[in-house]
């Protein structure tokens, strides 16, 4: 990848961190239930405060800001929250930006200025310090600051179903010698599991294979409200919230509030599941599938049938008498829509974009624009081409090497290739043995050859 194709897909990916950043602050605001006053106060409220953007910069959002972001996403939804990336025309030569970003990695300590003054020393001339200090966030050479987070529920309990899941993830034990996670989401109202399941990585993967089944199962609750684990704070989760009207929520790092009920359901599943997974039984267990099949017998015949000290009723009785009858379900095509993931690129004057070491072609009259590669992370042989939201076709595969995105690791490891019982070096130790102990005339040796040079 060139510098300048580099540097064209970094400020595609800041532009979607804006639009992200800008859901993150609507997301209340677009709820079809509130009434204009209660729309606008919030409106007010949000605009009185100030956020971290995803650069960490301090800044202020007006309240006709707000209402227009409010406005495009509901014209075209989340692509229209994000800002076209301008093109840039470089003034500082590619050579001394690339010397700058050299002498930082060689001395992460070194600021700016020192490295200005390290240029001018060396070179005779350097950009501003201000200059490098953008170029040193641009390529990740820098802190970007603490980020903000909407603040936690504390003490809470919602009013209905489906208004609050919470999730989390908890170290399982481990079967075939690796180590499982449990991801759960559990109903705030009624303390019910509406998604579980384990899996052999505490990763997005693992999170989407519990968080799926559930909406497709138990509908699409209003908000997710989740720690910052690694896997929590991924753009893929904000995207998919985003495309089903989620709004999502960060709980403060070192500041659980309004986390208990998901962290005393798992001092239950210690306490009532876990506990009988003794070292023989778990050595009982082949499979994951086999966990999983005991873990959902256990939740919906002992946890979802007992009655809940604080709530008074069975977890069971609780929630579908909280939610809306008939219960709405989204569509296959929307959640298929939702869990996609999706990267920015600019396709080359070859009419071709590159996607994790593997290249595809795209319609010519794209040539020189951003892109949206919209795919299965488990199938990077299928790709949608969105522009500006909507979809130009498709990326054929030109030359592929990764069949799946780096993070969709499999959830079982490749099976290993058959042995073929040979071992050449015990061959030729047998071999060398048997010579040996024959004994070896090296003079024959060297006559046959003299002779054979004759």
């Amino acid at each position: 990848m060139s510098p300048s194709e580099d540097a064209d897909r970094r400020r595609a990916e800041r532009a979607r961190q804006v639009g992200l950043f800008r859901y993150g602050l609507i997301q209340e605001l677009i709820d079809t239930t509130l009434t204009t006053r209660q729309r606008g106060k919030m409106a007010r409220e949000l605009a009185s405060q100030e956020h971290t953007d995803p650069f960490g910069r301090q800044v202020r959002v007006s309240r006709g800001t707000l209402d227009r972001w409010t406005r495009h996403y509901r014209a075209g939804g989340f692509a229209a929250l994000v800002p076209t990336p301008p093109r840039v025309t470089p003034r500082t030569p590619i050579e001394v930006l690339d010397l700058a970003a050299a002498l930082k990695k060689e001395n992460p300590q070194r600021t700016a200025a020192q490295i200005q003054r390290i240029l001018r020393t060396t070179q005779g001339w350097s950009p501003t310090d201000r200059t490098l200090q953008r170029h040193f966030v641009n390529t990740g050479l820098t802190g970007t600051g603490e980020g903000g987070h909407p603040a936690s529920f504390g003490r809470f309990e919602a009013t209905r179903g489906n208004e609050l899941w919470t999730g989390d993830a908890l170290h399982g034990p481990k079967i075939g010698g690796r180590k499982t996670y449990l991801f759960a989401f559990i109903d705030d109202h009624s303390r019910a599991i509406v998604g579980h399941r384990f899996g052999f990585a505490e990763d997005t993967v693992r999170l989407a294979a519990a968080l799926r089944p559930a909406l497709a199962a138990r509908g699409v609750p209003e908000t997710i409200y989740v720690d910052n684990g690694s896997c929590f704070v991924d753009s893929w989760l904000l995207r998919a919230c985003a495309s089903l009207a989620i709004k999502l929520t960060h709980s403060k790092p070192g500041r659980p509030q309004g986390r208990g009920k998901i962290e005393r359901f798992f001092r239950t599943v210690r306490d009532q599941f876990l506990v009988e997974l003794d070292d023989e039984r778990v050595g009982e267990i082949e499979h994951l599938t086999e966990l999983n099949r005991l873990f959902a017998a256990w939740v919906e015949t002992v946890y979802h049938r007992a009655v809940h000290t604080e709530t008074g009723q069975a977890p069971i009785e609780r929630w579908p008498s909280s939610i809306p009858k008939p219960l709405p379900l989204p569509s296959q095509a929307d959640l298929h829509e939702a869990f996609l993931w999706s990267e920015i690129r600019t396709v080359r004057k070859t009419r071709t974009v590159s996607l994790h070491g593997n290249t595809y072609e795209v319609d010519p009259m794209l040539v020189g624009t951003k892109v949206e590669l919209v795919f299965d992370p488990f199938d990077l042989s299928d790709i949608e081409v969105r522009a500006a939201g909507k979809t130009v076709g498709k990326a054929l595969p030109h030359q592929v090497s990764r069949h799946a995105h780096p993070k969709a690791t499999p959830e079982n490891p490749a099976e290993p290739v058959p042995s073929t019982g040979i071992d050449y070096l015990k061959i030729l130790e047998a071999e060398h043995s048997v010579r040996t102990a024959k004994g070896i005339n090296y003079s024959s040796l060297m006559d046959t050859d003299q002779g054979g040079r004759r």
